[in-house]
């Protein structure tokens, strides 16, 4: 009977995202004489509808037993900042709004999302990036925009 849902898991996991966090560097903020410390890490994230377009994110990371043990939740304070990092081109036709990264920072309940949106009126895309949580989610967020030459018109489904 165990075998049976195997598959169904693997298919589920080829429909996530191929988008990972490349680490760019940390900061320690809380020394922690047991465990790791509290950091804020900051990761690269090319958005992968739009090459030639990397997000950086910036976000706490607790430290001590239980973040060493991965059992901690993390705040829900993080920063984006999305810039054009190589010429810009479009695989596909983008959906106005979808999310291009998601990332667990608690056991279970508490997921970091960023969330590309298309602002077709000015050429430019929109990041955002929020935390949500089964029960709450946290108004704290953060936003940056790319603007697209309009010598290339964003081509939105």
């Amino acid at each position: 009977m165990q075998r049976y849902w195997i598959p169904a898991l693997v298919a589920l996991m080829g429909l996530a995202p191929a988008v990972r966090a490349e680490p760019i560097g940390e900061v320690d903020t809380v020394f922690k004489l047991i465990g790791p410390d509290h950091k804020i890490v900051v990761d690269a994230y090319d958005d992968p509808g739009v090459k030639g377009i990397t997000c950086y994110v910036s976000r706490a990371k607790t430290g001590g037993i239980r973040g060493g043990l991965g059992l901690a939740e993390d705040k829900a304070e993080a920063s984006i900042a999305c810039r054009q990092t190589g010429p810009i081109s479009f695989a596909r036709p983008l959906k106005r709004q979808e999310e291009m990264f998601s990332e667990r920072i608690s056991l279970i309940f508490k997921r970091l999302r960023v969330v590309r949106m298309v602002d077709a009126g000015r050429n430019t895309l929109v990041y955002l990036t929020y935390s949500d949580r089964v029960i709450e989610g946290s108004p704290q967020n953060s936003v940056t925009a790319v603007p697209v030459d309009r010598a290339l018109p964003i081509p939105v489904q």
